[in-house]
C-alpha cells in the first residue's frame, strides 16, 4: 500500500488525477470503476480539465460505477449515476456505448446484481476509484459486510443515510436500500485509489490503516490489496 500526503484537498486532487492518469495510459482499453460523493470530485474536475486543456482523452476508457440507490425515480439528480454525467462522462468525451452503470432502472434488482458481478469478477477492471465513509465503509459496504461479499444489495446503516442527507431536502427523502459492489469485486481490480478529505475521516483512516483488518472497518482488507494507494490530505491524516 502506497500512502501519500497532501497539504489540502485541491493538492489530494491533483495528486489523485496523476495516479489515475498513470494507470490509464498504461492500458489500450481501460477498465474504471468509479466512485461517487465529495472525496473523489476534485478528481474528476482534473479529469475534465484534463481533456478540456490538454486534449486528453477518454473514449476508450470502459466505465463503471461502484455502487447506487435502489427506489428513486431514473431522473432523480440524486441518483449516482447522474452525478457521474453531470460532473464527468459528460464533461469529457466518454463514449455512451462504454459507460455501463449499475442499476439502470429499478426493476430485476437481483438480476442486476448477477449481471454486474459476473461483468467485473470475468474481466476485472484496470483501476477502482474509491472514498472512504465516515464508518469506514467503501462502496455501500457497510460495517460487518463480509470480505467474501459480491455485487449485493445493502440496508443503509443510518449513520450513513444522516451522512447523505445533506443532498436531499429531508433525511426521509434519503433512500435506505441501495445496490453495491461487493468487496470481493473490489479487491479484483489490478488497481485501486482511495483519495480521503477533511477532519470527519479521520478517524476511519487510522481505523483503516492501524486497527486489525476485520469487517467491523471494511476499508481494512485494501491492506492485502497487490497495488493500492491512498491519498490524503492533513486533515484526514491528523489522527495518523
Amino acid at each position: 500500500m502506497k500512502i501519500i500526503l497532501t497539504k489540502d484537498y485541491d493538492e489530494l486532487s491533483r495528486t489523485a488525477f496523476k495516479e489515475f492518469d498513470k494507470i490509464v495510459k498504461s492500458e489500450e482499453k481501460p477498465r474504471v470503476g468509479f466512485a461517487t460523493g465529495s472525496s473523489p470530485l476534485g478528481l474528476y474536475k482534473e479529469i475534465v480539465n484534463n481533456y478540456s486543456t490538454n486534449k486528453g482523452s477518454y473514449e476508450n476508457v470502459d466505465v463503471f460505477n461502484l455502487d447506487e440507490y435502489i427506489g428513486l425515480p431514473e431522473n432523480d439528480k440524486n441518483k449516482y449515476s447522474a452525478f457521474l454525467k453531470n460532473n464527468i462522462f459528460n464533461k469529457a468525451d466518454f463514449s455512451e456505448e462504454n459507460i455501463d452503470l449499475i442499476l439502470h432502472n429499478n426493476e430485476n434488482i437481483e438480476q442486476e446484481c448477477k449481471r454486474y458481478h459476473d461483468i467485473l469478477i470475468n474481466n476485472p477492471l484496470n483501476l477502482q476509484i474509491l472514498g472512504l465513509g465516515a464508518n469506514c465503509h467503501i462502496g455501500f459496504n457497510e460495517p460487518g459486510t463480509s470480505f467474501d461479499s459480491v455485487t449485493h444489495i445493502v440496508d443503509l446503516k443510518e449513520e450513513t443515510r444522516q451522512s447523505n442527507a445533506r443532498f436531499f431536502d429531508s433525511i426521509e427523502e434519503v433512500p435506505t436500500q441501495a445496490i453495491t459492489v461487493g468487496i470481493r469485486e473490489i479487491m479484483s481490480a489490478e488497481n485501486i485509489i482511495l483519495v480521503a478529505s477533511g477532519q470527519d475521516k479521520a478517524d476511519a483512516v487510522h481505523k483503516m490503516l492501524n486497527d486489525e483488518i476485520n469487517n467491523t472497518c471494511p476499508a481494512s482488507i485494501l491492506r492485502v490489496h497487490k497495488s493500492v494507494t491512498v491519498i490524503l490530505d492533513e486533515a484526514a491524516a491528523s489522527l495518523l
